[in-house]
């Protein structure tokens, strides 16, 4: 970039922390292009998952948390994002433009940019510890200015979301298709992409919410009690591209509020990848007046849990389109 705009290493470097978002599957569906006075978000559809996420909600969702992720790291270092949402209408992977305004960061920015690097999918189970209804405000306040809603699960709206997770789970199991593509992305050892082997813990059978079986699950979980988290649902007055990328900023607004507080979290989509319980938990639990985009545990960590490693990220330069043959892209 030039003109003004931020250096190449710096933009580079907002793009490292924006592929710390969180994906389906690690699967890290995004590519960045660096114009002259723009950076350009796509989709890759190459990285799609057909049986896991048959209409690539999952994917978009990802692909909006990476764009949040990316807005904060440029704030934090003085560069106010300006973004273009589906600019166009002839490419719908092209899914964002992003201009750049000088402006001091403020306290927030800086806040939820340091906690990039600090948040982490916590598949294991959480304390008996509850979380402040200040904390869980905040959560709805934030993903409210980012273009969803948030709220908390209680119940009997709970016990109709287990019940769709546990359906999702079954026809899950009987899909080898899934299976297939669910042991592709998992298991890993030494990869930059997919769910390594030490991100996941062993399911427990009795677990209120069946957990995804991943290959060769080797996390340790030391929590001797029933999961104690939190439950919260995302969701958009629409379900079109556009609401799926504000769904996935407004996650990541949540997620890095979440741990800049310290407390962990894990997504939850599986439920939802369902078209039929889908259906069902927009009209049983939202009252048909949301669409459903992806769940959310939170709270707080036994003191017994060891830091959860890193999960490996792809470098910047495998994520950059580095020619000018993007359909209908500007500079």
């Amino acid at each position: 970039m030039d003109r003004g705009l931020p250096d190449d290493t710096t933009v580079k470097a907002a793009l490292a922390l924006a592929g710390r978002a969180p994906s389906v599957h690690n699967v890290q569906p995004w590519r960045w292009r660096i114009g002259e006075r723009s950076v350009h978000l796509y989709l890759d559809p190459r990285r799609a998952l057909p049986s896991t996420d048959p209409d690539q909600r999952d994917i978009v969702i990802s692909c909006g948390a990476a764009l949040h992720h990316l807005s904060v790291a440029l704030a934090a270092v003085g560069w106010a994002p300006v973004i273009h949402r589906l600019p166009n209408p002839d490419d719908p992977n092209h899914l964002a433009a992003v201009t750049l305004v000088a402006r001091r960061p403020t306290n927030q920015e800086v806040a939820l940019s340091t906690a990039i690097p600090l948040r982490h999918t916590d598949r294991r189970h959480y304390s008996s510890w509850p979380i402040p209804p200040g904390y869980l405000g905040l959560f709805s306040e934030r993903a409210e200015a980012l273009g969803a809603t948030v709220r908390v699960i209680g119940d009997p709206e709970r016990e109709r979301v287990v019940a769709a997770a546990r359906a999702a789970s079954r026809s899950h199991a009987g899909d080898d298709a899934y299976r297939f593509e669910l042991a592709m992305w998992s298991g890993r050892h030494g990869s930059l992409d997919g769910v390594p082997a030490r991100s996941a813990p062993l399911p427990r059978p009795g677990d209120e919410l069946p957990a995804r079986v991943f290959a060769r699950a080797g996390l340790a979980d030391p929590a001797q009690e029933p999961d104690h988290a939190e439950l919260l649902v995302f969701a958009t007055s629409a379900d079109d591209r556009l609401s799926r990328l504000r769904a996935g900023e407004a996650i990541s607004g949540v997620l890095l509020t979440a741990a800049n507080i310290g407390l962990a979290t894990c997504l939850l989509t599986e439920p939802l990848e369902v078209a039929e319980q889908r259906d069902g938990i927009r009209l049983d639990v939202l009252n048909g007046t949301g669409y459903p985009q992806a769940f959310l545990r939170v709270g707080w960590a036994p003191t017994s849990a060891a830091p959860l490693p890193a999960t490996p990220r792809r470098s910047v330069e495998d994520t950059l389109i580095t020619t000018d043959a993007v359909r209908g892209a500007e500079a």
